[in-house]
C-alpha cells in the first residue's frame, strides 16, 4: 500500500486514501456523445462530441488544482457558519480534522468524506448511452444531536463551447451566454438567437444545456452568475454565497455562467438524505424535463449506477489471471484493459493534458494501434474502428493524418499534400488487421469492400497491398523506406528522401503478413510478389542498417547516420532493435546481439530509454528532440509506448526473466508504493518517464491515460508474457515468464467459449511448453489448443518444460502474425 491509496480488484476500483496526491488523479465516464473527466478533487470537465468544440464544463489546463472550478458540493452548518466541501478541494480543510477517500471505478468516481460528525458520499458518473451526468450526494448525521445544513451544488459553464474562443476571445465569449430558471431547473444556452443545426462542426449556432437538482430535498435558492456566487475575490475555496449562507437568485446575461443550487437539510441523529444533480445537453424545456422525469429519482440513479458497474465487469471479463504478482494481476484484470478501452474511445483528444485542440478526432497511426488493446473485450467495435480507419486511407496508399467523425466523409476528402505524408501510418494495419482476424476467425474481413478517403473503393486485402505499394514506391538511394514527414518519431527529421530503418522493418513485417494472408486466400501471384519484395528489403537492411552490434535508426537526406556507433549523440535507438526481432529481419545472432545492447546501453530503473546518449548539440534541423531537456520526452526519456515492443522481442527470444524485468520496471501498479516519485496515477500507463541518466527528476511520469502505451502493454502482457495468442486454428498458450513463477491460472473467453487454464512450471523454466492436458485425458504435445478441442467451461493444464532456443523465423510467423 502506498501513502496515497491501494487497489481493490474485487470491486474494480482504485482507492485513494490521501487527497494530497502529487498531481490530480483522474478517471473517465461516458462516450463521445457525452463524456467527462473527473479528478479526485471533483475538478475536470464535460463535453459533447468534441472536447475542443463541444466543451460544456470549464477547466483550465494550466491552473493549479485549488484554483479550478469543479463539480462541487459545499456544506455549511447553519448554526456557526462553518463550511467545507464534499471533496477535499476546493475548501481544503486540515486533514487532521477532515477525512476522505475516493474510489475510482470503471466509469465512476465515489468520494466519501467526514467532518464534524457529518459524513458525505458524492458519486459522479454518466449512465450508459445517455447525454447527461449524475452527481449524487448522500449526507449522513453521525452525531448525537440534530444538524441543520445548507448544501450548495456548483458547476461552471463555458461561455462558448469552442475551447479556444472561451479561453482567449473574451470580448466575444462574454456576450453570448445566458442562463435562467425555468420549471425549477437551469436552462442554459449560448448564441440563443441562432438556429440549432444538424452539423455539429459549425460554431455559429445555438447550443443548449440544463442542470436540475432532485432527491430528498428540493433547492430553495440559486445563482447562475459566477461573480454573484463567488463574490469579488472569486475564490472557489471561499465562495461569497456559501460564506454568507445564501444564494442571491442571479441569472446569466453575458459574462460567465455557473449553476449553483442551495438546499436546506435537517438531519436527525443517524439520518441520511440524498440529493441528485442532473446536468446534460439539450433544451431544458424538452430534454431536461424528460430526463428529470425519467431519471430524477434517487432510486433510478442508484439503478443506473449499478447498471454501469455491471456493464464494465462484463466488458472486462474476457481475460482473468491469477499470477504470483498482484500488481500484474491488477493491470491485466482491471486497469490495463480499462486504460486500453479509454484510449480506444478517446484517442489523444481529452485529458487534463490533452485539450482536444488540434488533436480532436482519431489520429490515424495512434488509432490503428489502439485496436490491439481492445480485441478480447469488444471485437465488433474494434472491427468498426478498423473499417473507419481503412476508409481514411487514400487511393494512392497514404493516409489522412486524422479521421475526425464530425468532418470526415469517405470518398470526398482532399488528398494530403505529399510534404505532409507520414511514412508509418498504414503500415500499422499489418499488426491490427491480422490480430482482429485471429481473434474472431473472420477471414471474410479481407474481402470486405471499403472506400478510400479521396476516391474509389476496394477490398480490405487490396487496401493492405496499396499500403505496401505506397511504401515500396517511397524508397531512398539505399533501398530503405523513406521517412517522409515523420516515421512514428515526429522528432526525427530525415527529409522527404531520408531513409528510416524503423519504417523499413515495419515494411518487412507488412510484406510477411501480406504473403501469409495471400497464401491463406490462395492468391499465389501475390505471394510471389510479396516474397520478391521481401528479398529486396532484406538485402538493403543487411547492407545498410546493421552496424556490427545493433541496427541503426536512419539515414538523413544529407547522408548522415542516426543510431550508429559513429554518432556522438543518439548512438543506439531502442525501436530498430526490437523491431528487427519482431519483423524477422535480424538473423538469430543479430537478434541476440541487438537485444543485449539494449540491456547494456538503454536499461534504466524505470524502463528502457528511447535512445542513448541524449541530444544536446545535434542541430534541430535533424532532430527536433534536442528541443526537449535531456532525459525527457523523445530526447532519451523512457518513452513507454516502445516498452511493449522490447518485451515482445525478448519473449520471442525466450528471455522470460529479462522481458519480465523490463515490463515490471514501468508497470504502474508495481510503483504504487513509489507514487510520490512517479506522481501520476498508479493505475494507468503514461506516455513517458524522466530517465535516471540525464534528468534531475528520475522516475517522474507524464501524460497519463492516453498514449500508445496502453494498447501495446496490454497486448505484450496477455499475448507474450502470458502467451495467450489467438490463431486461426485455435488458441496458442505459450507463456514467457520469470522462472520464479512455478504456477498460475488464467481464464480466457475465445470465440464464445470460456477456457480455464492452469499453468504448471515445476522446473522453473522461462519459456517452452511441454504439453497441454485436456479434461478428457488427451495430451497435446504442442502449445496450440485447437478449435475442435475447445469446450465451453473446460480446464486445460499447461506444463512448461525445457525447450530449445526459439526459431526466430517461425516465432515471427506464429507469434506475431498469430494466424498461421
Amino acid at each position: 500500500m502506498s501513502a496515497y491509496g491501494h487497489f481493490d480488484d474485487e470491486n474494480h476500483e482504485y482507492v485513494i486514501t490521501r487527497p494530497d496526491t502529487p498531481q490530480p488523479w483522474t478517471n473517465y465516464s461516458g462516450d463521445r456523445r457525452y463524456g467527462a473527466i473527473f479528478s479526485h478533487h471533483a475538478t475536470g470537465y464535460s463535453f459533447t462530441r468534441s472536447p475542443a468544440t463541444g466543451r460544456l464544463l470549464r477547466y483550465s489546463h494550466t491552473v493549479s488544482p485549488g484554483s479550478q472550478p469543479g463539480r462541487y458540493f459545499y456544506l455549511r452548518d447553519t448554526e456557526d457558519g462553518d463550511f467545507w466541501s464534499a471533496s477535499w478541494l476546493p475548501v481544503a480543510k486540515p486533514l487532521d480534522t477532515y477525512s476522505t477517500s475516493c474510489r475510482m471505478g470503471m466509469g465512476t468516481m465515489d468520494i466519501e468524506s467526514a467532518y464534524r460528525s457529518i459524513r458525505t458520499r458524492a458519486r459522479y458518473f454518466i449512465p450508459l448511452g445517455q447525454e447527461f451526468e449524475y452527481w449524487m450526494l448522500t449526507v449522513t448525521n453521525d452525531g448525537d444531536t440534530p444538524r441543520s445544513l445548507d448544501v450548495f451544488s456548483y458547476a461552471e459553464f463555458t461561455s462558448v463551447w469552442d475551447l479556444f474562443h472561451d479561453e482567449f476571445n473574451q470580448q466575444y465569449a462574454n456576450a453570448i451566454v445566458a442562463c435562467r430558471m425555468e420549471d425549477g431547473m437551469l436552462a442554459g444556452g449560448n448564441m440563443v438567437n441562432l438556429p440549432q443545426l444538424d452539423f455539429f462542426g459549425e460554431r455559429h449556432q445555438s447550443r443548449w444545456w440544463y442542470m436540475s437538482q432532485t432527491g430528498d430535498v428540493s433547492p430553495h435558492a440559486h445563482d447562475f452568475e459566477r461573480a454573484a456566487f463567488l463574490g469579488p475575490e472569486g475564490r472557489y475555496a471561499n465562495p461569497l454565497a456559501v460564506a454568507r449562507g445564501a444564494c442571491s437568485g442571479s441569472e446569466t446575461y453575458g459574462d460567465t455562467a455557473c449553476g449553483a443550487f442551495q438546499s436546506r437539510l435537517e438531519l436527525a441523529p443517524g439520518e441520511s438524505k440524498t440529493l441528485v444533480v442532473l446536468l446534460g445537453v439539450g433544451r431544458a424545456e424538452t430534454v431536461g424535463r424528460g430526463v428529470r422525469a425519467q431519471f430524477g429519482s434517487v432510486e433510478r440513479a442508484e439503478a443506473e449506477w449499478e447498471t454501469l458497474r455491471s456493464h464494465w465487469r462484463q466488458t472486462l471479463g474476457g481475460i482473468r489471471v491469477n499470477t504470483p504478482d498482484p500488481a500484474f494481476n491488477s493491470m491485466v484484470n482491471v486497469w490495463g484493459a480499462y486504460n486500453a478501452l479509454m484510449t480506444f474511445e478517446w484517442s489523444r483528444s481529452c485529458s487534463l493534458v490533452y485539450t482536444g485542440q488540434d488533436r480532436d478526432g482519431y489520429g490515424f497511426r495512434d488509432t490503428v494501434q489502439d485496436v490491439l488493446g481492445v480485441l478480447p473485450a469488444i471485437p465488433e467495435k474494434a472491427k468498426e474502428r478498423l473499417l473507419l480507419m481503412l476508409s481514411g486511407q487514400e487511393s494512392l496508399g497514404g493516409a489522412q493524418p486524422v479521421v475526425d467523425p464530425v468532418f470526415f466523409e469517405a470518398g470526398n476528402m482532399g488528398r494530403v499534400d505529399p510534404d505532409e505524408q507520414r511514412a508509418d501510418d498504414c503500415l500499422w494495419f499489418f499488426n491490427a488487421v491480422p490480430a482482429y482476424v485471429a481473434e474472431t476467425g473472420d477471414m471474410d474481413f479481407y474481402d470486405q469492400v471499403v472506400p478510400y478517403a479521396d476516391e474509389g473503393e476496394d477490398t480490405v486485402y487490396a487496401h493492405l497491398r496499396r499500403a505496401l505499394e505506397f511504401t515500396l514506391g517511397h524508397r531512398g538511394t539505399h533501398g530503405l523506406a523513406c521517412g517522409l514527414k515523420a516515421d512514428w518519431n515526429d522528432c526525427i527529421i530525415l527529409g522527404r528522401k531520408g531513409e528510416s530503418v524503423f519504417v523499413t522493418l515495419q515494411l518487412r513485417l507488412g510484406l510477411r503478413v501480406f504473403s501469409e494472408v495471400a497464401a491463406r486466400l490462395k492468391r499465389r501471384a501475390d505471394v510471389n510478389w510479396a516474397n520478391t519484395r521481401l528479398e529486396e528489403i532484406d538485402r538493403a537492411l543487411q547492407e545498410h542498417a546493421w552496424d556490427g552490434e545493433w541496427f541503426t535508426r536512419a539515414i538523413t537526406e544529407r547522408g548522415d547516420l542516426l543510431g550508429s556507433s559513429l554518432c556522438g549523440e543518439g548512438q543506439i535507438f531502442l525501436n530498430p532493435q526490437s523491431w528487427a526481432v519482431l519483423s524477422g529481419a535480424a538473423t538469430p545472432e543479430q537478434a541476440v546481439k541487438a537485444m543485449d545492447q539494449v540491456e547494456q546501453q538503454l536499461s534504466d530503473p524505470y524502463g528502457l530509454r528511447l535512445h542513448h546518449p541524449s541530444f544536446r548539440k545535434t542541430p534541430r534541423s535533424t532532430v527536433h528532440a534536442v528541443t526537449y531537456l535531456p532525459g525527457t520526452k523523445e530526447n532519451g526519456a523512457i518513452f513507454q509506448h516502445t516498452q511493449g515492443w522490447a518485451v515482445m522481442a525478448d519473449c520471442m527470444l525466450g528471455n522470460g526473466e529479462r522481458a519480465w524485468r523490463h515490463f515490471r520496471a514501468y508497470l504502474p501498479s508495481a510503483q504504487n508504493d513509489r507514487a510520490d516519485i512517479r506522481e501520476v496515477e498508479p493505475y494507468v500507463y503514461a506516455q513517458w518517464t524522466h530517465s535516471g541518466v540525464d534528468s534531475s527528476k528520475p522516475g517522474r511520469s507524464r501524460v497519463p491515460w492516453l498514449s500508445g502505451t496502453a494498447a501495446w502493454s496490454y497486448f505484450a502482457a496477455t499475448q507474450y508474457i502470458l502467451g495467450l495468442r489467438p490463431e486461426a486454428g485455435g488458441l496458442r498458450i505459450d507463456p514467457c515468464i520469470s522462472s520464479e513463477w512455478t504456477s498460475f491460472t488464467m481464464e480466457r473467453t475465445f470465440r464464445g467459449k470460456r477456457i480455464r487454464i492452469v499453468v504448471e512450471n515445476p522446473d522453473g523454466c522461462q519459456h517452452g511448453v511441454r504439453a497441454l492436458k485436456l479434461e478428457t485425458g488427451e495430451v497435446i504435445e504442442d502449445s496450440l489448443l485447437p478449435l475442435d478441442r475447445m469446450v465451453d467451461g473446460m480446464t486445460v493444464v499447461v506444463t512448461m518444460g525445457a525447450a530449445g532456443a526459439p526459431d526466430l523465423v517461425s516465432a515471427g510467423n506464429s507469434e506475431l502474425l498469430q494466424y498461421t
